[in-house]
């Protein structure tokens, strides 16, 4: 169990189960019960190691019903190189638990892969990624094994996507299923719920927001109008689902508002600049992947440290969007107004809009 102790809480790390959690405030040598805001510096990264995506290219996502945010189809950067990705991790190695290992691409199919997994576990942090499973290998399992926390499958509705489910639960891995929630997606999710025909033995099914980013089109966004959201709902709080569910934190405002059994407290809103942060392949650091094209809160850490990134004011007014959205509601606290990056996908029918958008002049 690993132990970090700032300024005002502590907060504890098992490296082999992936329980985290963190105190409130401390005050007078007591818990106060309160979330503190954000740490000294990003107890979790996302990198960005792939620049391209082979699975992306052949249009497979779009054949799937999913409109990748980070625009697979069309995007042919170079990956990120084993000296760069080294770079981060000695600034974050005894301060950084844990890295989502992602970009452009499926991270299990980077030249380096499996340097990339030894470098962290060498520094002490443990390495998550997730995968189409289309160029899943016997060698790429036995390494996810030893080193990974766990791997997440990308639901393709493909044979390669159940392949690699089959896989990795087989070899003892902790295996998630990342599921892409979208106007055309939520029906299936319901019923597969209701059928139990997720495949058998995974770890948890996660419920991502489709984006309106990349290939993301608007008109798939799922809203509070939608027919079906408060059946998926109903059917995650009561119970009924049969699976370890997780959502991603921008479908937190709906749980908030719809949910009688799930305790609000385990609920993870926008954790960007405040607990975590994204790192692009070409070494741009902002607070989150879905202002991958738009970088309007990026900065260079080839110019800077990820420390200086992280106390940057692009990141402080990140931070300070959270802050001003919807300031009178009771609520805030627990959701900050929701996604901050893109505010038409917050799942709240009694949400404020930002007066004006706080960007970096």
């Amino acid at each position: 169990m690993k132990t970090r102790r700032e300024k005002d809480y502590i907060s504890f790390f098992d490296e082999i189960s992936g329980l985290y959690f963190r105190t409130g405030i401390i005050e007078n040598g007591k818990d106060s019960g309160r979330d503190p805001f954000m740490t000294s510096f990003p107890e979790l990264l996302d990198i960005g190691i792939m620049g391209h995506c082979v699975h992306g290219q052949k249009g497979l996502c779009l054949q799937a019903g999913v409109e990748c945010y980070q625009d697979g189809l069309h995007r042919n950067d170079a990956n990120m190189s084993i000296e760069d990705f080294a770079s981060i991790v000695r600034q974050c190695s005894g301060r950084t638990y844990q890295f989502a290992l992602g970009g452009c691409g499926d991270p299990d199919q980077h030249e380096d892969f499996a340097d990339i997994l030894k470098i962290c576990r060498k520094e002490g942090i443990v390495p998550n990624f997730t995968t189409s499973g289309m160029g899943l290998t016997e060698k790429i399992v036995d390494l996810c094994k030893e080193y990974c926390g766990a791997v997440a499958v990308s639901w393709y509705r493909s044979e390669y996507t159940k392949r690699a489910i089959r896989m990795l639960i087989e070899a003892g891995v902790k295996t998630n299923i990342h599921y892409v929630l979208s106007k055309d997606t939520i029906e299936e999710a319901i019923e597969r719920m209701a059928t139990h025909t997720f495949p058998e033995n995974i770890n948890a099914i996660i419920f991502l927001l489709h984006k309106p980013v990349g290939l993301g089109k608007t008109e798939n966004i799922i809203t509070m109008k939608h027919e079906l959201l408060p059946a998926l709902i109903h059917m995650v709080d009561s119970g009924k689902s049969g699976y370890k569910i997780g959502f991603d934190s921008c479908t937190v405002p709906a749980l908030i508002n719809g949910t009688c059994n799930i305790n609000p407290a385990s609920m993870d809103t926008c954790e960007g600049a405040r607990w975590s942060a994204y790192i692009s392949p070409d070494m741009k650091m902002m607070p989150c992947s879905f202002d991958n094209q738009d970088m309007r809160w990026a900065v260079d850490i080839r110019k800077y440290t990820i420390e200086e990134a992280w106390n940057s004011r692009e990141f402080e007014a990140f931070r300070t969007r959270l802050k001003m959205a919807c300031p009178d509601c009771e609520l805030h606290d627990s959701c900050m107004g929701g996604c901050p990056v893109r505010p038409e996908i917050v799942l709240c029918d009694r949400k404020e809009h930002f007066q004006n958008d706080i960007y970096v002049t």
